[in-house]
């Protein structure tokens, strides 16, 4: 193949990649808009609708390491191709399930492919760095964002006109859509062939936990935006459901222009001064957020507070997979781990301390807090600044 071929080829492989991106955050973001009308139809209080989201990121959190198996045996093309299918119907369960205990296997179902396949395209946006022998994966998470902010974005707006159901069919649609546009595209790598079994064992040098302790607390104020912002905006701020839809779009579409921007500002600044401009931003948007009694103003601090969120966690993954004298591999699961844990299981703890202290608004100017931590530590991340011009190393 020549040169121009390749580089065809690579963008098609590029844009497929993209595009699982962006189905991953579509229907991530589509969930946030269908939370209030999920928590009347069903009848449940705050704190079983917290059990439910914890569900889903039980789900996921057992997924992941299937999905992980699943490619060491069949390669990522064939894993994310297959979560893909089944993602797309995710929603749809959850929109359709009549009960609490239905309900509940939805959302572990959902939360598991959302899982799996995100693991998945993570692992093929890596085939696919190699085969062009560039960084992409930070514009791939922009994608991620921008998904989430049309499907939190306009799926209010769809709820309130023509009901839940019928937003949950489009969104299934769209879904498909998208995965039948990229579906050939995707990059096929290669499995391995043999398989090496090493006895597992945990890092010992305690700054790889300080890191993951940063992904902690800076990915526990997206999970609150994700599940908790709309229902906020509507019980504590008077908001209608087609406003209260736009917290997490707009959150998740300024953390996608950051993040399309995020490696030139990075570049420009350092990781760790980026690292404590963006803690402080993202620090400032959730206290606004939780002391503003304006619907539209508190919104605006979502969307600073996702400006600042943006860059911090890929820095701090970054920093997790170059810590010095360990695999990068065993670094960045541990900080992965710890951070995803954040946005998948602590928004239900949230539900719970809502509940029991009378609403989210001090919780929010709590989680600005987390956000200052993180400013704190910012020397931490300085392993992140390492060559870029050598994908894959």
């Amino acid at each position: 193949m020549d040169a121009t071929n390749m580089v065809r080829t690579g963008q098609r492989h590029r844009w497929a990649v993209a595009a699982l991106f962006f189905m991953n955050g579509f229907l991530s973001g589509s969930w946030a808009p269908q939370i209030p009308v999920f928590l009347t139809r069903l009848g449940i209080s705050e704190f079983t609708l917290g059990l439910l989201i914890l569900l889903f990121g039980v789900g996921a959190v057992t997924a992941m390491p299937w999905s992980g198996y699943l490619m060491s045996r069949h390669g990522s093309q064939k894993v994310v191709r297959g979560f893909g299918i089944v993602a797309a119907f995710g929603l749809l369960g959850v929109a359709l399930a009549p009960n609490v205990p239905l309900a509940a296997i939805a959302m572990f179902l959902f939360g598991g492919l959302i899982g799996g396949m995100d693991v998945a395209m993570n692992a093929n946006a890596v085939a696919v760095e190699r085969y062009m022998s560039r960084a992409i994966m930070s514009s791939s998470h922009a994608f991620w964002s921008l998904g989430g902010f049309f499907g939190g974005g306009a799926g209010g707006l769809i709820i309130q006109n023509y009901g839940h159901l019928t937003h949950a069919i489009g969104v299934t649609l769209i879904a498909l859509v998208v995965l039948a546009l990229c579906y050939r595209h995707v990059i096929a790598d290669k499995a391995p062939a043999t398989h090496e079994h090493h006895k597992f064992s945990l890092p010992k040098s305690p700054t790889v936990y300080l890191v993951g302790l940063m992904a902690l607390f800076s990915m526990i104020p997206e999970g609150a935006v994700l599940d908790w912002a709309a229902l906020y905006l509507q019980q504590e701020r008077g908001a209608d459901l087609a406003t209260a839809g736009f917290a997490f779009g707009l959150f998740a579409g300024a953390m996608a222009l950051m993040r399309f921007l995020g490696d030139a500002v990075r570049n420009r600044f350092g990781a760790v001064n980026t690292l404590r401009i963006s803690s402080l931003i993202a620090a400032a948007g959730m206290l606004i957020a939780g002391l503003s009694s304006h619907p539209w103003l508190v919104i605006a601090a979502f969307a600073l507070a996702g400006i600042g969120i943006a860059n911090v966690v890929p820095i701090i993954f970054s920093a997790g997979g170059n810590q010095p004298g360990m695999a990068s591999t065993t670094g960045m699961s541990v900080v992965t781990t710890m951070g995803y844990s954040g946005i998948l299981l602590a928004p239900s703890a949230i539900g719970f301390t809502a509940e029991h202290t009378g609403g989210f608004s001090m919780i929010f100017v709590a989680l600005s807090g987390l956000l200052v931590v993180v400013f704190l530590m910012g020397r931490l991340v300085h392993t992140a600044d390492f060559d870029h011009g050598k994908p894959g190393e």
